[in-house]
Order: structure tokens, then C-alpha cells, then sequence
């Protein structure tokens, strides 16, 4: 029995999640580095975030369970799906984190100077055809 990392994740809500689900499938997964990103999340970025991993023989049914729930589209409240206003495409990341404005740009200079990780950004949807950014 070999294990492999099929997935990493910057935040322990999600990485349970997906978690839940292929244990909902009686796929056995483990989550490493959990308790060390969520205590000190500076660290996510030298120990490349939370790995889920699985035995390397569920490799295919876990591929095909992952692209299952990726290939929804994101819904509103109301369950309308969401779109991009700009081309109309519902291919979009959610969660996408964006530092485009003016605080964004003040936070990543005293990032820079200050070596502390960046303390500004807002949470966006992004789309992947065009890269149009939009509130949630």
C-alpha cells in the first residue's frame, strides 16, 4: 500500500470536506499537515498546504469523483447559477483571492516590507475564460 497526494488545500474547510465525501465512498484518505496549517497558517507556504492522501489503487475513482464536483457550476441563494457578467461563461474559480485595488496594493508593499504575509485581500469570484473578477 503506497500513498500519493491527489490534492492540496490552503484551508482545513475544505480539505474535510472533499475528505467526508471520499470517505462516503469507502475511500480511505488522510489528511497530512492539517493541525500545523491551521494553528500557523505562515507555514502553508513552506509545507505546500494541507495534502489529502489516498492508496495509489483508488487513484482513477478519485480523479473521477474530484472532476464530478469541479465540474458544477456554483450557485447563488436563490440556486440561480452564477455567471461572469463579462462573457457569460459559468467556468469560474470560486474563493479566488484578489488584490486588485488600492489596499491590496498598500497591504503587498508592506508585505514586502515588512516580510509578513500579506494582511489584504478580498475574496472573489474569477473567471477562467477571461480573468474578469467579480464580488460574490
Amino acid at each position: 500500500m503506497k500513498l500519493i497526494t491527489i490534492k492540496t488545500f490552503d484551508n482545513y474547510f475544505e480539505a474535510n470536506l472533499l475528505k467526508s465525501k471520499l470517505e462516503s465512498e469507502n475511500i480511505v484518505c488522510y489528511l497530512f499537515d492539517e493541525t500545523l496549517v491551521t494553528l500557523n497558517p505562515l507555514y502553508n507556504l513552506t509545507i505546500d498546504g494541507i495534502k489529502l492522501k489516498i492508496n495509489d489503487f483508488d487513484k482513477e475513482k478519485v480523479i473521477e469523483i474530484i472532476n464530478e464536483i469541479e465540474s458544477k457550476n456554483f450557485t447563488n441563494d436563490t440556486d440561480d447559477v452564477i455567471s461572469c457578467p463579462n462573457c457569460n461563461s459559468k467556468d469560474l474559480y470560486s474563493d479566488f483571492k484578489s488584490m486588485k485595488s488600492f489596499k491590496g496594493f498598500v497591504s503587498i508593499f508592506f508585505s514586502f516590507l515588512l516580510f509578513i504575509y500579506p494582511l489584504y485581500f478580498k475574496r472573489v469570484y474569477k473567471c477562467k475564460n477571461c480573468d474578469y473578477e467579480f464580488n460574490r
